[in-house]
């Protein structure tokens, strides 16, 4: 059993593709979602970030949710949710404005760790059009070393923290300013991979030096970015001429690119995943099997067998107000 829990602007879809005809119901209608997060050791328990209502946990795989971390966070937009890798019940989390919040009781308690905006280029963040409230954008922990996360600042830094969040690295020269979204691999110590506003970007060296190759990207404005379960030499990158072609359906205007073996980047044209005008930038997550990754567009839900080669449609209704939303959360779990 495969389960999608994917969040768009303001319902969550919860699809299970158990081998026949995938399912698919909804939840949180009305919310304003903007990020989720669910430990593959606990794939029932599920937390969803609002800019509205809080944090969100569900025991029952989105079935039911209460708030959690009412009175620790308080009136904190949550822009960003991750599951620690020392345990499923840690839990991290990062608000509007800028502040990360630990949970080692699966969201029961939390504690705030202080000092990130006391580093040094914390006067040059700012997120445009309200230039004194940036954000957490994303929180990535090490899966080799629990007490190392990577923190994104909308826009402005990619810090880090080497003890569990009680002291910050502050962004490294060599480092992108503005990441959207992350990812790591159990199998590859010190490698991280970066999509964000001004490019791409890997690490080998557990976040001390980065390597920025752009070849054959013809789009800088990079979302999402996953590698492959079995083959880590193969990235999926979303990516659009800026945040309007990005993130608005509207003047939307995406596209994904694979880089396999560090050779040029490749555009995935006509393989059966939408894209081009009309398409915002998908999210994408990578299966538990070889080639396999997930896709989420405002156009709908899509799977690879075979590292975007080909894409079929996850067959569940999309109803015509979806495409009219930008997805903000995908996670991918297996049963």
């Amino acid at each position: 059993m495969v389960t999608c829990y994917l969040a768009m602007r303001n319902a969550l879809r919860i699809v299970s593709d158990g081998g026949d005809a995938p399912t698919a119901d909804t939840r949180l209608e009305g919310r304003s979602l903007a990020c989720l997060a669910v430990a593959p050791a606990a794939p029932e328990r599920l937390f969803v970030g609002t800019t509205d209502s809080g944090l969100l946990r569900s025991a029952d795989g989105g079935t039911t949710f209460d708030r959690v971390g009412a009175e620790e966070i308080g009136p904190d937009r949550i822009t960003a949710v991750a599951i620690g890798s020392r345990s499923p019940d840690e839990i991290w989390v990062g608000t509007e404005p800028s502040r990360v919040y630990r949970s080692t009781d699966a969201g029961g308690t939390w504690t705030e760790k202080p000092g990130l905006t006391d580093l040094p280029s914390a006067s040059e963040w700012s997120f445009p059009p309200r230039p004194h409230t940036h954000h957490v954008r994303w929180i990535e922990p090490d899966p080799y070393d629990a007490d190392h996360l990577y923190v994104s600042i909308e826009a402005g830094a990619l810090v880090q923290t080497h003890d569990g969040g009680e002291t910050w690295e502050d962004r490294r020269p060599t480092a992108r300013r503005d990441v959207h979204t992350m990812t790591t691999h159990p199998e590859l110590p010190g490698h991280a991979w970066v999509a964000a506003g001004d490019g791409y970007a890997e690490t080998r060296d557990g976040g001390v030096s980065w390597a920025k190759p752009q070849d054959g990207l013809d789009h800088h404005y990079c979302w999402s970015i996953a590698v492959d379960a079995a083959d880590p030499s193969c990235v999926l990158l979303s990516a659009a001429h800026g945040a309007r072609a990005a993130n608005t359906p509207e003047t939307a205007d995406s596209y994904l690119y694979r880089r396999r073996d560090g050779q040029r980047w490749q555009r995935l044209d006509d393989r059966g995943l939408p894209m081009g005008e009309g398409v915002v930038r998908a999210l994408v997550a990578r299966g538990r099997s070889a080639g396999v990754f997930y896709a989420a567009t405002n156009e709908g839900l899509y799977r690879t067998a075979d590292q975007g080669d080909s894409w079929t449609p996850v067959d569940i209704p999309w109803d015509e107000p979806l495409t009219e939303q930008t997805p903000r959360g995908l996670a991918v779990v297996f049963e």
